[in-house]
């Protein structure tokens, strides 16, 4: 069973999620072009660096909702109590499901301190986020936009599939996410992305060094190319 250990959060940490999708590229080639977010998202606190955690999932709406309040309430208690007993550190990946994605947000203050103290530490969402001076200290935000109202949100699922800004996410699933964007890792291939990355960067460090260099021209960019994919 796939376990996420601090040494691995560490070492995970140490890379930018663009050169997380560069060391799939070579891992998992046939992944290169999905798992990963490809529309825009508003991070609201880049300098918090990379956050790794593992997929918790829902969906909610922001309109009036069609349940009971009784239902309402009963469904947030078991998303809750999904988030509090699912492995830890988490990351939330919640889709809106409105035909106005962030009429309403979900996400300020008070949840973003609930979430933290039940294990999670970053929230991606095609939805919207506000209260950003009072998040929860070290809760990192993607999210669609910043809008001021939670209007009338509620939970409608959870642990289902769901798809966020052009990225499929499961239950369960690897994610790494920084102000760039996110992408899912694969478990099979996580212990192997601080290696991957440095072999990229070695190759691009041949090419940069020698666009550095006075005189730099397309023939010594040829012959830089050659070198570095020698490697």
């Amino acid at each position: 069973m796939f376990e996420l250990t601090d040494d691995l959060i560490a070492e995970l940490q140490s890379v930018d999620t663009p050169t997380v999708c560069n060391a799939l590229e070579i891992l998992v080639p046939e992944r290169r072009g999905s798992g990963f977010t490809t529309r825009p998202l508003v991070c609201t606190r880049p300098e918090l660096g990379p956050t790794v955690g593992i997929a918790r999932t829902a969906t909610i709406r922001a309109t009036p909702a069609s349940q009971s309040p009784a239902d309402q309430i009963a469904a947030r208690d078991a998303y809750y109590e999904y988030i509090d007993r699912g492995p830890k550190p988490s990351v939330v990946v919640i889709h809106d499901l409105d035909d106005e994605p962030g009429y309403g947000s979900f996400w300020g203050e008070v949840n973003s301190n609930i979430h933290k103290g039940l294990g999670c530490h970053a929230v991606i969402t095609d939805g919207s986020v506000r209260d950003l001076p009072d998040i929860a200290d070290g809760f990192q935000m993607l999210a669609d936009r910043v809008g001021p109202s939670h209007a009338f949100v509620h939970v409608v699922d959870h642990s289902r599939p769901v798809t966020v800004a052009g990225m499929k996410v499961s239950d369960g699933d690897l994610i790494h996410a920084d102000q760039h964007g996110a992408v899912v890792i694969p478990h099979s291939v996580c212990g192997e992305i601080r290696q991957a990355a440095d072999l990229v960067g070695r190759r691009e460090q041949v090419i940069i060094t020698a666009a550095q260099r006075p005189g730099f021209d397309v023939e010594e960019l040829r012959r830089a190319q050659r070198r570095a994919a020698e490697i």
